[in-house]
């Protein structure tokens, strides 16, 4: 293992310790909405303003922002060739590396690497973006690396080996799940005999349950929700989503929910008592929770009705759920109360006629409005409007090239954060910061 350190005082980090952070995959709430006050809605007429930009490798990990710092990870190949072929996996040997950067120059703080070898397919690179929680960030590897930092200098307080620890393959795409902090716990997707859904001490490390089975761990993150006043935390395997004690690991309810190829992606959604999951293909389900805890299927999607989502999670807003379908590559809308299709486009997505698995990131902008920012996995930001009516692009500005392939065709699959009135996007090549501050 191999730590290289260019430490920086905190002093020098400008970034006040009150500025809007997004700490997580998805945001401080893991719910897709930026809430920070004093960002533009439209990019000006002089376009997008880029404050600095800084080489990475591969990666398909978001960053976090927390506390003056960027996070993120990457993989430096050292042989084997990337196919990204979604029968069969690369081979590969290389070095994974967690990188901390000051968030207002871009300038590395400390690193930290250890030789791994990929047996993975789409090998470019880890998943899962950092949690940051206080002052530790963790990370998830592509081939179950569990890492606990000293977020300050990235010393290791912990970490784990997921596959040996609990004798279990990386999943088929690898791990993709970023581990969900909730008090002192830790919540992680693993693998295994019982342990798809384990527990740790998120200061020490130690198990402190385990609880599921399936034929195989899936790529959906543990999501933690709030009903009746009592929390759950929900598990989306290839089988069925569960909903958990979040204490002891004791199954509350399970639904039937088998999407294709394994394919459990996409986090659920709450609003209210209404739960919406879904993925590839055509395996959505909206549920109804009830006293018990409990939950009841109000609806199946299939063919016309509802939103088959893969690499970019839905939002769920009022009576409408937006959401790029994983089949076609198109962003659509459906109605919340029985998946009725409302509308379908492929303009953020992709110029291609229907590309397989087209991406666009979703994040809406505060929780009010109509207002979202859209990542395109052709490398821009767009602004526009999603209601039930249709899609009303604003602008859009290019931010950095796509340098990964999908299917033929050169693609961005990483979910950007938005902190500090900026966002924060990379590709295979550099992890660039986006001024977004209204004057």
């Amino acid at each position: 293992m191999i730590r290289s350190a260019s430490l920086l005082l905190l002093a020098l980090i400008t970034v006040p310790v009150s500025a809007a952070d997004w700490p997580q995959w998805l945001g401080p709430q893991r719910d897709s909405i930026w809430r920070e006050s004093g960002v533009v809605d439209k990019f000006p007429p002089s376009g997008a303003k880029i404050k600095w930009r800084v080489p990475v490798s591969y990666g398909y990990s978001g960053p976090a922002v927390s506390d003056g710092h960027v996070f993120v990870t990457d993989y430096v190949k050292q042989s084997g060739d990337i196919t990204n072929n979604p029968g069969g996996p690369d081979v590969l040997t290389g070095v994974e590396r967690v990188h901390c950067l000051d968030v207002a120059t871009g300038k590395e703080i400390w690193k930290y690497e250890y030789p791994r070898n990929y047996r993975i397919s789409y090998g470019a690179g880890p998943r899962a973006t950092p949690t940051v929680d206080g002052d530790k960030v963790y990370t998830l590897g592509a081939e179950g690396d569990l890492i606990c930092f000293n977020a300050a200098n990235g010393e290791v307080v912990w970490k784990k080996l997921l596959t040996k620890e609990f004798k279990c393959d990386a999943p088929f795409w690898g791990y993709s799940s970023s581990p969900l902090i909730d008090g002192d716990t830790l919540y992680c997707l693993v693998g295994g005999e019982g342990s798809i859904a384990v527990a740790f001490d998120k200061n020490t490390g130690k198990e402190l349950w385990r609880a599921l089975s399936s034929t195989s761990q899936g790529y959906c993150p543990p999501t933690m929700i709030e009903f009746g006043g009592q929390k759950q935390l929900l598990i989306w395997h290839p089988l069925a989503l569960c909903s958990l004690n979040p204490k002891t690991g004791d199954v509350y309810w399970s639904v039937q929910l088998e999407p294709s190829y394994a394919m459990s992606i996409s986090p659920p959604r709450q609003q209210g008592d209404l739960i919406f999951a879904g993925g590839y293909t055509d395996a959505s389900v909206l549920l109804k929770l009830t006293d018990g805890p409990g939950a009841e299927v109000l609806w199946r999607g299939s063919g016309k009705t509802s939103i088959a989502t893969a690499n970019a999670p839905p939002i769920m807003s009022g009576k409408t759920i937006y959401g790029v379908d994983g089949v076609s590559g198109q962003l659509m809308a459906a109605k919340v109360e029985d998946g009725e299709r409302l509308w379908e486009t492929q303009k953020p997505t992709s110029p291609e006629r229907r590309p397989k698995h087209a991406t666009a990131f979703l994040v809406k902008l505060g929780e009010s409005g109509d207002r979202y920012i859209l990542a395109s996995e052709t490398g821009d930001l767009i602004f526009a409007d999603l209601t039930p009516e249709g899609y009303d692009e604003i602008n859009r500005a290019h931010i950095l090239e796509p340098t990964n392939d999908a299917f033929g065709r050169p693609v961005v699959w990483s979910h950007p954060a938005y902190a500090n009135k900026s966002a924060y996007l990379r590709n295979d090549k550099e992890l660039v910061c986006v001024d977004l501050a209204a004057e």
